[in-house]
């Protein structure tokens, strides 16, 4: 994957003649798709980008650096540009296998990293595949009730011994939540527990969203409960 530095030389060999060629600015656009740079990498970028035209500036260039100036910044804006977000939702209901198979498909889809706030996890079949997503190298975290932890049938310490990061609350009140958030883009939430019994007998709704508000809420309830809590 590219980085700031293979970029900023790729756009420093294209001031050789003080103007970006539509070949140079396809070989540009590509090291920026290939880095995915965020908000603050993004703008180092654009202030290397004017340090590189003052550093070739005289009197006898000015008009040319206006003009690789204005292609190499209409670059950068042009991938931070991003197309307005298509929320996707996805409602599910139990008893039924349909909230069991939408959970394991999302842990399954996981590439970079596993949030997951559930009351309390017993359904050996989703163990299995959060178990799956560390050996996948995602970073998996586990926040859930101490007590339910702690009852026959929880898979929380199996989760522990494999190296799965678990803190629980240590309030008299239970650690209710039941959500999850994949790779920080993808919110599950929903009064389904991940128990057989949630999928064999109760009645149980789920909800998959992309909805960045929705999602940015959770993320941060999430890192809340993780700074405050205690390892398991």
């Amino acid at each position: 994957m590219a980085d700031l530095a293979t970029i900023e030389a790729a756009l420093r060999q294209t001031l050789a003649d003080g103007k970006i060629s539509r070949s140079e600015l396809q070989a540009v656009r590509g090291l920026l798709r290939d880095a995915e740079l965020d908000r603050r990498e993004l703008a180092i970028l654009r202030a290397k980008i004017f340090d590189l035209a003052r550093s070739q500036l005289d009197a006898g260039n000015a008009l040319e650096l206006i003009d690789w100036l204005e292609d190499a910044s209409k670059t950068v804006l042009e991938i931070q540009r991003k197309p307005p977000q298509q929320i996707q939702s996805s409602a599910y209901f139990s008893p039924g296998v349909d909230c069991l198979n939408a959970i394991i498909g999302s842990l399954r889809s996981a590439r970079k990293s596993l949030d997951i706030c559930v009351f309390t996890i017993t359904d050996d079949r989703i163990v299995e595949a959060i178990l799956d997503a560390r050996q996948r190298r995602v970073a998996v975290r586990i926040v859930t009730d101490n007590d339910k932890a702690r009852d026959a049938g929880s898979d929380v310490r199996r989760m522990d011994r494999a190296g799965v990061a678990v803190k629980v609350d240590v309030a008299p009140d239970h650690m209710h939540h039941k959500f999850a958030l994949i790779d920080g883009a993808r919110l599950l939430t929903g009064s389904y527990n991940w128990t057989r019994s949630a999928a064999s007998h109760n009645q149980e709704n789920l909800l998959i969203t992309n909805d960045g508000s929705a999602v940015e809420a959770y993320q941060a309830e999430f890192e809340k409960l993780w700074r405050t809590m205690a390892d398991y």
